[in-house]
């Protein structure tokens, strides 16, 4: 994927049941400004490209929807050590929390959380989402999907080192440039 100037390494991509989490957070790329969810059309995109048509999203669905990226945001970034904002906290909670899921039983007899039936709009979406995060967090999953630490940046990008202790979605981009600050910052003293 290519934001920016940024190319962005391939191996930093959620596994399946956290894609779409990073996908909606990612429509925003800070460093150049450009929203993926600007407009109705933008969102009608969106929605094609992930295979959300059946959600019925639209016009009036868009600013919950970015409320709901950046509060999502905001928890991919306490999973590098900051606290979750209260408002980001609250966005949350009132999002997901009118997102109801079904519990419902594969056919091997696992457990499948979905959307409550008759969800449209917002609802559903914020419904998907939370039983993917659910998903995640039993997979010991959801804690890798993170936010990166340089404030100009703020991609989400998957936690693949071993120890999970990542910190950068490039350490050859935004890692150097960290890294470079914090030398300059040094030798100034």
């Amino acid at each position: 994927m290519k934001t920016g100037n940024v190319t962005r390494v391939g191996d930093r991509e959620a596994p399946e049941s956290l894609r779409l989490v990073q996908k909606l957070v990612n429509t925003l790329d800070i460093e150049s400004g450009t929203d993926g969810l600007a407009s109705p059309a933008d969102l009608t995109r969106f929605a094609d490209d992930q295979g959300l048509a059946r959600y019925r999203l639209g016009a009036a669905d868009l600013a919950e929807l970015r409320e709901l990226r950046e509060a999502l945001r905001a928890a991919c970034t306490a999973h590098t050590g900051a606290a979750v904002p209260p408002e980001a906290a609250e966005a949350l909670e009132r999002l997901l929390g009118a997102a109801p899921l079904a519990l419902r039983l594969g056919p091997r007899g696992e457990a499948v959380l979905r959307p409550a039936p008759g969800l449209t709009g917002l609802p559903a979406l914020a419904a998907h989402l939370a039983a993917r995060i659910a998903t995640a967090a039993g997979e010991g999953t959801w804690q890798r999907l993170k936010a990166c630490e340089a404030h100009d940046c703020r991609w989400v990008y998957y936690d693949r080192s071993p120890a999970g202790r990542s910190r950068w979605c490039s350490m050859a981009v935004c890692g150097s440039r960290a890294k470079m600050r914090t030398y300059r910052a040094r030798r100034g003293s």
